[in-house]
């Protein structure tokens, strides 16, 4: 038997995180898996545009532990999930670490700030960037209002957030397209 896409549980702005707890669609929750989610079809852009496709994996991998975070972000922490849910460990975010060094190693120095553009895999870097920033910044504001969440996410996506900004300059580098250096108007 297959299941439908609508259930029609949701259309008086309403959803249930795991555990089954009902809260609005606005709520932080929603709001925290839903910008991950946004974030993961960004890198799937990317991935689909990426000059190097030894990337790919890389990728892949990233937009595993993207689900991963959204699993937990979408659970009631004061419930039983009654689900296995996957964790995120420190590896996740040194495995990061390694792709940044290794990247960095190939690049020329940054001598300025650089203005995102040039090709669409370059941009598309940069807007999973920005979602990536804004997602964490959600999560940070989550910590401050005392709800659960774990550390490692916020760190997690701290540490994407730079993955990808040298990823976009890792992207010009194998289109052999120089970065756009910002100068300020004096």
């Amino acid at each position: 038997m297959s299941f439908k896409i609508y259930t029609k549980t949701g259309d008086f702005g309403k959803t249930s995180l795991i555990g089954g707890t009902k809260v609005p669609k606005s709520h932080i929750r929603i709001e925290s898996y839903g910008t991950v989610d946004e974030l993961n079809a960004h890198l799937g852009m990317v991935a689909d545009w990426f000059p190097d496709r030894a990337m790919v994996p890389v990728l892949r991998e990233i937009q595993d532990r993207l689900f991963t975070i959204g699993s937990w972000l979408a659970c009631d922490p004061e419930k039983d999930t009654k689900m296995p849910i996957p964790d995120l460990l420190e590896s996740d975010i040194l495995y990061l670490e390694q792709q940044i060094d290794w990247m960095d190693a190939q690049l020329p120095e940054m001598k300025s700030f650089i203005i995102p553009g040039g090709h669409q895999a370059i941009s598309a870097t940069h807007i999973a960037r920005c979602v990536c920033r804004r997602t964490e910044r959600i999560c940070v504001h989550m910590q401050e209002i005392d709800m659960v969440i774990s550390p490692l996410i916020i760190k997690y996506l701290n540490r994407l957030s730079d993955f990808l900004f040298m990823l976009s300059r890792y992207a010009g580098k194998c289109l052999h397209i120089e970065d756009i250096p910002w100068r300020a108007r004096v």
